[in-house]
């Protein structure tokens, strides 16, 4: 039993690893955000039918549920779309430092979502938070239009996932998520097909955007999702939260050694990065020890 936790806990760093390579292929990936979003969810949705198949799950829900999920494909599409802007007009960097307030906006938003009431202790830490990100924008006022575009990611990012949290004890995760990228495709081809930008063009890529694309799809989006399932089952929700908070570290780090130039930012930047990662670490922690008084 001990040697499958640890074996899940490694699987579970893999998965937090290959989501923070995500936003490296974004920026190495040189097609718009729009069609990008498109690509990726069209190539995931077909991976994950096939999974659906081959592990013969049931695709039928009910017309209420597909509505629901009709709906949250397109906060994915937008929380998507919003999250490759902000790579495009402004670095990896930026873009994941201002994805570690995801944890901040859930803890405002669940509340809402749940009925329970807002804790003073992450509003305090939320506050913390606030300061390393006026850290972060001080010295890099340059990238705003990215805080802007990343800051309505992260919005749609907690949306989206507290509400899959009360879909997902009704059906299959992999199927959940094979009619929300469906979705998503729908909204985003509807969209293309009003300004015109379905052609001959659209469709011819570079080998490497190609490529890129189907590591993209497959393994960042319909592999990672499909192990951190797996993985949730075994791991507690403390675990997997801790560890998943290590996704812009990871992220940040490898934007360093890979994209180099563009990733290199100022010693005030990484201050305020620091801040913001270790303060939602502390929240888990300090959350986790307030669960374990009441037990």
């Amino acid at each position: 039993m001990r040697n499958d936790n640890l074996k899940s806990y490694l699987n579970l760093h893999l998965i937090v690893f290959i989501w923070g390579f995500t936003a490296i292929l974004g920026a190495l990936i040189t097609i718009d955000a729009e069609n990008l979003v498109w690509f990726r969810m069209l190539i995931a949705a077909i991976f994950l039918g096939g999974f659906i198949i081959y592990k013969k799950e049931s695709f039928k829900i009910s017309a209420q549920s597909l509505a629901k999920l009709i709906f949250v494909g397109l906060l994915i599409a937008l929380h998507w779309i919003f999250f490759f802007k902000a790579i495009h007009v402004s670095n990896v960097s930026i873009t994941l430092s201002i994805f570690s307030l995801g944890a901040f906006f859930a803890s405002l938003l669940e509340p809402l979502f749940y009925g329970r009431k807002v804790l003073w202790y992450e509003v305090f830490f939320g506050l913390i938070i606030i300061a390393g990100l006026g850290l972060i924008l001080q010295v890099e006022i340059k990238y705003l239009t990215g805080v802007y575009y990343a800051l309505i990611s992260i919005i749609l990012g907690v949306l989206f996932t507290l509400m899959n949290g009360k879909l997902i004890s009704d059906h299959e995760p992999s199927v959940i998520t094979f009619y929300e990228f469906g979705a998503g495709v729908f909204f985003i081809s509807i969209y293309f097909l009003v300004i015109g930008k379905f052609n001959a063009d659209f469709f011819v890529m570079s080998l490497n955007n190609w490529v890129l694309l189907l590591v993209l799809a497959s393994v960042c989006t319909a592999y990672a999702f499909t192990a951190s399932v797996k993985v949730m089952r075994r791991l507690t929700p403390y675990t997997v939260m801790l560890t998943t908070n290590l996704e812009p570290v990871y992220g940040i780090l490898l934007a360093y050694f890979i994209l180099g130039g563009k990733e290199k930012m100022s010693v005030e930047f990484y201050i305020g990065a620091v801040i913001i990662v270790i303060t939602v670490i502390l929240n888990g922690v300090f959350k986790h020890y307030k669960n374990k008084d009441k037990v």
